[in-house]
């Protein structure tokens, strides 16, 4: 009897996760958004250098026109193909210096990588909710139709 709840709980876990990748995804494009019209809303404009390049962040130095030098701790957004010593233009919130992207980038680098995983993850779900079902309807004989009769013997008249 227990069997009978896991293929129920096993969709329930696998909507779950896909759901909430695909609010995580909206969640993120949501923030670059915010990000880019807070930037554009008091926007400033400097040459920077690129100091640093690692998977999870691109470490930028900038000076704003009051002379005071600028190291986002966060990095730079949209910091794609940037390699370390590079000089590039970017973009910064006047309010909030820490926040900068890379000069003429926008929120829109964000939709190929986030669409993809989010179509990726829908992918993903589909083919495993259709397994455990497939898998689940293997496992039970349906509830319509009673196992058959045996047929009669035939007994052979000369």
């Amino acid at each position: 009897m227990k069997s009978e709840g896991r293929p129920r709980i096993l969709r329930r876990v696998v909507l779950g996760v896909a759901i909430l990748i695909t609010v995580l995804c909206v969640g993120l494009l949501l923030a670059a958004i915010r990000n880019d019209e807070a930037i554009t809303s008091h926007l400033g404009a400097a040459n920077a250098e690129v100091d640093s390049v690692s998977w999870d962040r691109t470490i930028i130095r900038f000076e704003t026109p009051d002379g005071i030098v600028h190291i986002p701790a966060n990095g730079v957004l949209y910091p794609g193909g940037l390699v370390a010593g590079d000089l590039v233009r970017v973009e910064y919130d006047t309010t909030n210096p820490e926040l900068a992207r890379v000069a003429g980038r926008s929120a829109t680098l964000t939709l190929l990588p986030l669409g993809t995983t989010t179509l990726v993850t829908w992918a993903v779900a589909m083919g495993l909710l259709w397994w455990i079902r497939s898998r689940d309807r293997r496992a039970k004989p349906p509830a319509d139709h009673p196992p058959a009769a045996p047929e009669p013997a035939l007994s052979s008249q000369d």
